[in-house]
């Protein structure tokens, strides 16, 4: 048998997004649990192989505990200082700009290497 593993993750992304396995739904009658990630700098052109080897550890968890919990686990993006002002000044695009896209960017390898985050939270 031969194990196509494009075409497994593939199927199984859509059935995540289409099921919305990741969204959040407050339970009050559960204690709550907090689990916090370090926030990547959105000033360069990717997630670096060392994100994700901390971020997989910090997704495990979250899962193992929302059978018993009320599950907190944000993601957000530390997008100021100077890791911004250099990327600016090596690319000569705008932080505004290179902020989003690299926002953007991070959001969809994040996702692709299968991390749990709810992204409608704001």
């Amino acid at each position: 048998m031969d194990y196509n593993h494009r075409e497994v993750e593939k199927k199984w992304k859509k059935n995540w997004l289409d099921n919305q396995v990741y969204k959040v739904e407050d339970n009050f009658s559960k204690p709550k649990y907090y689990v916090l990630d370090m926030f990547p700098y959105p000033s360069g052109s990717g997630l670096h192989v060392g994100h994700p080897l901390g971020y997989i550890a910090s997704d495990i968890l979250p899962g193992i505990k929302m059978s018993g919990y009320n599950v907190l686990h944000p993601m957000g993006f530390d997008a100021f200082g100077l890791p911004l002002e250099q990327y600016a000044i090596q690319t000569g695009v705008h932080p505004a700009k290179s902020t989003m896209d690299n926002i953007q960017r991070y959001r969809d390898q994040l996702s692709n290497i299968g991390l749990n985050y709810d992204w409608s939270l704001k």
